[in-house]
């Protein structure tokens, strides 16, 4: 069984329950937590009656400064509304760690943004050096992969598509809520990832639903490709896509092909004015709720809510 752990500003937490142990640990950073895992296990079979995680403040279990590298359209239903067809080259793109935020923290619009959206994606933490070069076999996932993280890429959709843009629109302060929990997976576990349930809701609406099995490219082929260019270390983060049901997707065929004949600023005028009646996009006080989890609770990432806030 996996084990969940809890950052705070006084440290590090495993929660049974409704209650937290505290690690005894030095540790500051999430690579330094998975070095002393005997500190971990000690909490986890500890009888100290602990604290109950609702008196505590969770802190994103992924600390920065470190890499932040996600998957871009690996979900079949993602890959649908964004109108793809076909195979579809698997393709990565970085974002600032200053992303990072809290499971609660507020996801802040930048004033210049109108089209905020959201992506629930699993977050896989990095136990071990991944070197450029590394083959992952399924077998060899956890020893690599340390945990998991429910994350979410918020996405300014007006700067990614009018600049092909990725790592601006994706990287502002607060893009990156992440937690509550660090999973930290028995080698056993690993079979049971296509059974995570990635679940996002807006104001209690539920927008994305997916297991992992709409996954494209999965977590061992994903290191594998990621590793043919770019070194992963421990406490790093991947970001493996998201599901169908964001609030962006490709227009009809036949509007595409009529914008493909226009003048790129009046094609993203034309578009842009068409998002605006799209209700979907996220605003001032919307809570966004994601969970990750299996049905029979083996893995699960616990609960995610964040308000949105636009910058003062």
């Amino acid at each position: 069984m996996s084990t969940n752990v809890l950052r705070t500003a006084d440290g590090w937490w495993v929660v049974r329950d409704t209650r937290a142990i505290r690690i005894e640990t030095k540790a500051v950073t999430t690579a330094e937590l998975l070095a002393d895992r005997a500190a971990v296990g000690e909490a986890a079979v500890s009888g100290e009656p602990g604290t109950p995680v609702a008196e505590l403040a969770a802190l994103s279990p992924v600390t920065t400064p470190c890499r932040v590298v996600a998957q871009m359209v690996n979900y079949r239903s993602h890959a649908r509304d964004s109108g793809f067809t076909g195979d579809i080259p698997p393709a990565f793109f970085r974002k600032a760690s200053g992303s990072v935020s809290g499971p609660h923290d507020a996801v802040v619009r930048p004033s210049h943004v109108k089209f905020l959206d959201y992506e629930i994606e699993l977050g896989l933490v990095m136990g071990a050096p991944l070197p450029v070069g590394t083959v992952v076999e399924e077998r060899d996932l956890p020893s690599y992969v340390a945990g998991l993280v429910i994350t979410n890429d918020v996405s300014a959709r007006d700067v990614q598509l009018t600049k092909t843009q990725f790592y601006e629109s994706k990287s502002y302060p607060t893009f990156t809520p992440a937690g509550p929990h660090l999973a930290l997976l028995e080698p056993g576990d690993f079979a049971h990832l296509l059974d995570l349930r990635l679940k996002l809701s807006v104001n209690g609406d539920l927008r994305q639903d997916r297991t992992l099995a709409d996954m494209i490219v999965r977590p061992a082929q994903a290191l594998t490709l990621l590793a043919r260019f770019q070194t992963l270390d421990p406490g790093d983060l991947l970001l493996t896509g998201t599901p169908g049901g964001t609030a962006l997707k490709a227009p009809p065929k036949a509007v595409e092909k009529i914008g493909s004949l226009l003048p790129p600023a009046v094609k993203w005028k034309a578009f842009f004015k068409s998002q605006a009646r799209n209700p979907h996009y996220l605003h001032e006080g919307d809570v966004v709720t994601t969970t990750i989890a299996t049905a029979d609770g083996r893995i699960d990432l616990g609960e995610q809510r964040t308000p949105v806030a636009d910058a003062i």
